[in-house]
């Protein structure tokens, strides 16, 4: 029996796509992950975002600093109760306590106001008002991102770490 010249190439193996659709996949895998986690940590209130900030200060001067101060300083007593039970209004900036909440938090109790039961204990009543129905989310968000810019950095490592 001859063999023809044709007959060791017929023999010869195709290469082994195989491998290289499981690398693929790994890497498609790394690749998703990692942008997953990356957006995780990024807050839609991002304080160096420059545009963010400055539409958030527009809003918060027209909305928020009537209550909150035109330099997020709050309402004198800030942490003694009216006579009405009810509490004045907080600072935003570093000296209050809006850092100690996520984001996701800060953005709900502005959307929403202040539920009682919700994103306050049962039965408390609060001057703060839903802004859901004023404000779109990415205004929310905005100002925010203001709030946050006036904080410092040790106190926007802190806050973010909360989330």
């Amino acid at each position: 029996m001859k063999k023809s010249a044709h007959s060791g190439a017929a023999t010869k193996r195709k290469p082994d796509l195989g491998w290289l659709i499981v690398v693929l996949i790994i890497v498609a895998a790394v690749v998703a992950a990692w942008t997953f986690i990356s957006q995780r940590d990024k807050s839609r209130a991002d304080p160096d975002d420059r545009e963010l900030v400055a539409r958030g200060q527009a809003v918060y001067e027209k909305q928020c600093a009537t209550c909150h101060g035109l330099q997020l300083e709050g309402q004198p007593g800030w942490r003694t109760r009216l006579p009405n039970g009810r509490m004045p209004a907080p600072p935003h900036d570093a000296s209050g306590h809006s850092w100690h909440h996520p984001d996701e938090y800060l953005f709900a109790v502005t959307k929403e106001g202040l539920v009682a039961g919700k994103y306050a204990p049962p039965g408390y009543q609060s001057d703060m008002p839903a802004y859901g129905d004023k404000l779109s989310d990415d205004d929310i968000w905005a100002v925010l991102a203001y709030i946050k810019s006036y904080w410092p950095g040790e106190i926007r490592r802190a806050q973010s770490a909360r989330r």
